[in-house]
């Protein structure tokens, strides 16, 4: 048996393709990301007030989800047209900038729907909007508020 004189090469590990993907999460992080910077770096002196009252983050709209066979719900709990109506009132009493989305089936009375609009303006509220479906020409439909 021969006696080997000769070592072989050590194998080797070959780093690019792992470099190549660091350097493109890199990149993609960096894109992705929101500099805050600029808004800071921007030499500005804003106004100053005395009081600046509660810091609040705008509400959700509230929803009014009208049924095919007219039961309505309010968030997801079931409601009559006064139980709607008193929630309303008691959550604008809270919140004087309450807005309501009133959301019917389409293929309900409208009536059903048309009434707990009105349950809606009688509890005050003043932002009140409706979720329709629209339709393109291409039979395709798209959900607005």
């Amino acid at each position: 048996m021969p006696i080997k004189t000769q070592y072989d090469d050590q194998p080797t590990l070959n780093l690019t393709p792992m470099i190549d993907v660091v350097f493109l999460l890199i990149i993609f992080f960096m894109v992705a990301t929101k500099f805050s910077e600029l808004e800071q770096n921007i030499e500005l002196e804003v106004p100053e007030v005395a009081s600046a009252g509660a810091n609040r983050t705008p509400a959700t709209p509230r929803t009014v989800a009208v049924y095919e066979d007219g039961h309505i719900e309010l968030d997801g709990q079931q409601a009559t047209l006064q139980e709607l109506r008193s929630r309303l009132a008691a959550n604008r009493a809270q919140d004087p900038d309450l807005n309501v989305v009133v959301r019917g089936d389409g293929q309900c009375d409208f009536q059903h729907i048309a009434s707990a609009m009105a349950a809606c303006r009688d509890a005050g509220v003043a932002e009140l909007g409706i979720t329709v479906r629209v339709g393109d020409s291409k039979g395709q439909r798209n959900t607005i508020r």
